[in-house]
């Protein structure tokens, strides 16, 4: 079927009725234009006329004048020029033009967009658009004309959308010009030959309609999702369509729900539009599918749309369909007090209609919804002030620019790092098909938009560019994670960063391994990069762990153990290695062979199991002399490993006037190093002041009692 076939489908099978192009007769107009202009008033055809008479009602104020000598400049340039389609190539822009003034296009970008073919297709030079339209129209009619085949070869098509990207990343409207260029070709992609359909259907899935996902255009976005699905995917498409075709044929039961929720807010003095909202064919075929491939039910063709004033009647209305209607809570989503990042901004619900179906719900503002279909397109020039800073944009609380920062500073980060035209090419389509985007908090309070199934890697990168090589360790949400974490939304995020200079090889730096966590192109590249400057370092990784590191620094000569007694009193006393019993705590003790008790901390693993296994305790007392020397204790550190650690812990030990009988530091992981310390203490109250004081070097985040068995013991028997 070819695209022209499956628009008249779409418009025809009950499906979302097509908001463009249905004022005006393309063939006929583009047949007047090439008569020629005539004098005065007449020289401009009923075409521009019609895209002036669309423009001014939604801009009253607009400067008509200019889009008229665009015009006049446009159809002179293009005259004798025609399309393959047979129609004059006039057709072509004028198509365009009234594609974004349907949207709400300000004049700037209608202007571009009449003469966004001139550059590239006739002898109109950009220096000639600038000197009669300015500087701004100069941009984006070079923004979107492509790079010539003859001086890029197979490159032109990825180097013309890097060039096109570079572009939006100053004017978002550069790409606003290009969906709807894209989808006034898609509708008429019939003429085209089976295979050059195909491709160009597959560009526009990989890379235009993620795009017109991104900047909310979502009046774009599904046709050209319809379009594409006609091509791709012919079967389906046509079975999509007769299923419409069938729907349409029978009473439709949103209808009567439509009718019941009317009534429900006219009761409440809640003044809405109240619109059955048909799906377009992709999202049926995506409820088939979802239904494994089950004929949707009577009420998944279409949603019901709820248009109100104020975003508090939005809530309002909510809280009459969850109390009128026996509500699905699971499908309640709020996307007003948490818009989305391409703007966005609803309330979605659903709600039973009685008899089985399930009806779903949309509730917005009407402000919201022609954001909603047009995305950045309804943001006007979003880099003006005088828009910036209106009392509309503020008032709704909409963010004037959705693509900075974001997915699209991101793509511009890492294309630079790309000059290879295939390589870029490739990570774009993989960055496009992540089609969802997740807000991670960081530990200032600030923000970072990440593509979903991003790590702490990727966060990284994103926040820190190429210092991210000094990163060794992370808190999600206040406890500490690996750097492959998965982040969610609205996950709070603290990186924990490490002194000194991370292009050191033998300092810190990314593991391969970290390559394994990256998802994103710009944490992959700046990883890839860092590995090639330091082959050694990858090497590293490669080789087995090194056996624990053992230390006998500062080791005291051992006393006798401080004295505990046992009821009645008499038995030798021997304080457990496993948990180091120090006074004040807890113990209990059990018997040991030669008629010693063995004192362990009462929360000891090793004392839980011995009860277990039903051995006796023992009941023990610390003496009353605990002031007495000779005390023990083993603790734990964990720390982010990093040069000097172990000199700096067992300085502050030794400067505590603390002996350490044994030390242990097991091999890094991910950067994380735990050091096993036993320690001679001068005296019991010495151990709270010896943890505070550890706790305090840089890089240890946790120091604890020993609860189990040490791995290895001292050459002492410690």
């Amino acid at each position: 079927m070819s695209a022209d076939n499956a628009v008249d489908a779409v418009s025809s099978g009950g499906g979302r009725s097509r908001l463009l192009l249905r004022g005006a007769d393309f063939r006929r107009l583009g047949r007047a234009a090439l008569l020629g202009p005539g004098s005065g008033r007449g020289r401009v055809t009923d075409a521009i006329e019609h895209v002036t008479k669309v423009h001014r009602a939604q801009h009253p104020g607009a400067d008509i004048d200019i889009l008229r000598r665009a015009y006049v400049l446009a159809e002179s340039s293009h005259r004798g020029q025609m399309r393959k389609s047979g129609e004059p190539y006039i057709t072509h822009p004028l198509a365009v033009t009234l594609i974004l003034a349907e949207l709400g296009a300000e004049t700037t970008t209608l202007t571009a967009s009449l003469l966004h073919d001139t550059v590239e297709d006739t002898d109109v030079t950009l220096d000639q658009v600038g000197e009669e339209f300015g500087e701004e129209v100069r941009y984006l009619v070079d923004g979107v004309t492509k790079l010539e085949k003859v001086d890029y070869g197979a490159a032109a098509e990825p180097e013309t959308f890097r060039k096109m990207l570079v572009a939006t990343g100053n004017d978002v409207r550069v790409m606003s010009i290009k969906l709807a260029d894209r989808l006034h070709n898609m509708r008429t992609l019939g003429v085209m030959r089976p295979e050059k359909q195909a491709r160009i259907a597959k560009v526009t899935r990989d890379v235009l309609i993620p795009l017109a996902e991104r900047l909310g255009v979502q009046a774009l976005k599904t046709e050209l999702e319809d379009l594409v699905f006609a091509i791709l995917h012919p079967e389906e498409y046509d079975r999509t369509r007769e299923s419409i075709i069938e729907h349409a044929a029978l009473p439709d039961p949103l209808a009567v729900v439509a009718e019941d929720v009317r009534a429900v807010l006219r009761e409440a003095g809640i003044a809405a539009e109240v619109l059955v909202r048909p799906r377009h064919f992709v999202s049926v075929h995506r409820v088939r599918a979802k239904r494994g491939g089950m004929r949707p039910g009577s009420c998944d063709f279409g949603r019901i749309l709820v248009l109100v004033g104020e975003d508090a009647d939005c809530y309002a209305v909510l809280g009459e369909l969850h109390t009128c209607f026996t509500p699905v809570i699971a499908e309640f989503k709020d996307f007003i007090a948490a818009p989305k990042f391409n703007l966005y901004q609803s309330l979605h619900t659903a709600i039973a209609d009685g008899k089985g179906g399930i009806a779903e719900v949309l509730v917005r503002t009407r402000q919201m919804h022609r954001v909603a279909e047009a995305g950045v397109v309804a943001l006007g020039n979003p880099y003006a002030a005088s828009v910036a800073a209106s009392p509309e944009s503020a008032a709704s609380g909409e963010r004037v620019d959705p693509t900075q920062p974001g997915w699209l500073s991101r793509l511009l980060d890492w294309q630079r790092e790309t000059p290879d035209s295939d390589a870029f090419w490739h990570t774009l389509r993989d960055e496009l098909a992540q089609d969802r985007e997740i807000t991670v908090f960081s530990a200032d309070g600030g923000t970072v938009g990440l593509p979903d199934g991003a790590t702490c890697v990727d966060a990284a990168y994103a926040l820190h560019g190429e210092a991210a090589h000094a990163c060794v360790g992370s808190r999600v949400n206040g406890r500490l994670a690996p750097l492959g974490t998965a982040l969610r939304d609205g996950d709070t995020l603290q990186l924990l960063m490490a002194d000194g200079d991370s292009g050191d090889p033998h300092g810190y730096g990314p593991s391969p391994d970290w390559l394994e966590h990256a998802r994103t192109p710009a944490a992959r590249i700046a990883i890839t990069r860092w590995l090639d400057a330091h082959p050694g370092a990858a090497h590293a990784e490669d080789e087995p762990a090194a056996p624990a590191v053992r230390t006998a620094a500062a080791v005291t000569s051992r006393s006798a153990d401080p004295v505990a007694e046992t009821d009645p009193p008499g038995a030798g006393v021997r304080l457990a290695r496993c948990c180091t019993p120090v006074p004040p705590d807890a113990v209990t003790g059990f018997a040991i062979r030669g008629g010693t008790v063995a004192v362990h901390r009462s929360e000891c693993p090793t004392a839980a199991r011995m009860t277990a296994a039903g051995r006796a305790h023992v009941s023990v007392r610390w003496r009353h002399d605990t002031a007495a020397s000779g005390y023990r204790a083993t603790l734990l550190a964990e720390a982010l490993g990093r040069p000097r650690l172990l000199a700096d812990l067992t300085e502050v030990i030794a400067t505590q006037g603390v002996g350490i009988v044994y030390a242990a530091v097991e091999p890094p992981q991910e950067h994380r190093v735990r050091h096993t310390y036993t320690v001679e203490l001068p005296d019991a109250e010495a151990l709270p002041a010896l943890m505070r004081a550890m706790r305090a070097v840089p890089g240890v985040y946790d120091v604890y009692r020993a609860h189990r068995q040490v791995a290895a013991a001292s050459p002492s028997g410690v």
